[in-house]
């Protein structure tokens, strides 16, 4: 009798086995997410973005118009709107080929190049006016790697 039970129970220990194996296992990073999804994840670390134009890279680089976008953004700390640009590639391999044109285009946009902010992290570039203040600074960095899933 014992041998007659045996074998069922051994099948239904190596299902539930089998099925709790799919519940260890991390889901697949997510690809990069588009302007709505970068807006969603700095509202959700607290910050709001608002009057967001595309198509200005901020510099006469027709090359870096389809990837920028323009906007306004504050909270936290940041009391008052600041203005940035996000440039947003394709993937990573174009990411890296325009890292210095981004770099140019931002350094012909900004104010006071000594404060000046620059964030780099597959497949985006985050640049504006600064110094953030510390809040900020840390909200922006979180969302946009939240953003960049698998990075392109």
């Amino acid at each position: 009798m014992k041998g007659r039970f045996a074998l069922p129970c051994l099948l239904a220990l190596a299902a539930l086995l089998a099925g709790c194996a799919g519940i260890l296992q991390s889901p697949p990073v997510p690809d990069p997410e588009a302007f709505p999804g970068i807006a969603g994840q700095l509202g959700r670390f607290g910050v709001e973005v608002l009057n967001w134009t595309a198509g200005d890279p901020g510099c006469d680089d027709p090359e870096l118009s389809p990837t920028s976008i323009r906007f306004e953004a504050k909270g936290l700390d940041q009391a008052t709107p600041v203005l940035l640009r996000i440039y947003i590639f394709r993937n990573r391999e174009a990411w890296q080929r325009r890292l210095t044109d981004v770099d140019a285009c931002a350094a012909a946009w900004a104010v006071d190049p000594e404060t000046f902010e620059l964030l780099q992290v597959s497949p985006y570039v985050v640049a504006g006016e600064g110094p953030w203040p510390p809040e900020f600074d840390d909200a922006v960095r979180k969302a946009i790697q939240e953003a960049s899933g698998n990075g392109g």
